[in-house]
């Protein structure tokens, strides 16, 4: 999976106001997109305004599936 290319904000630079997340959220989700690999969906659950849950579901491409290599990346990822 490709890391996107995100510009620094260097000190003089002003920051962007986060409304709803704070940092440690925001810190949690790029964690759990980067788990999902190649493939996943993610969602976010929102009870009483504000974050919750994250659900994760990871996916696998079918046409590129090998015998035994579900189960080798559910071993890799416990």
């Amino acid at each position: 999976m490709k890391t996107s290319q995100i510009p620094l904000l260097d000190e003089t630079t002003e920051k962007p106001t986060l409304n709803f997340l704070d940092q440690s959220q925001v810190t949690m989700i790029d964690e759990a997109l980067s788990a999902l690999g190649d493939y996943g969906e993610l969602r976010l659950i929102v009870e009483k305004g504000r974050l919750r849950f994250l659900v994760t579901q990871k996916s696998f491409d079918a046409l590129k599936w090998q015998p035994g290599s579900l189960v080798n990346a559910e071993k890799m990822n416990s």
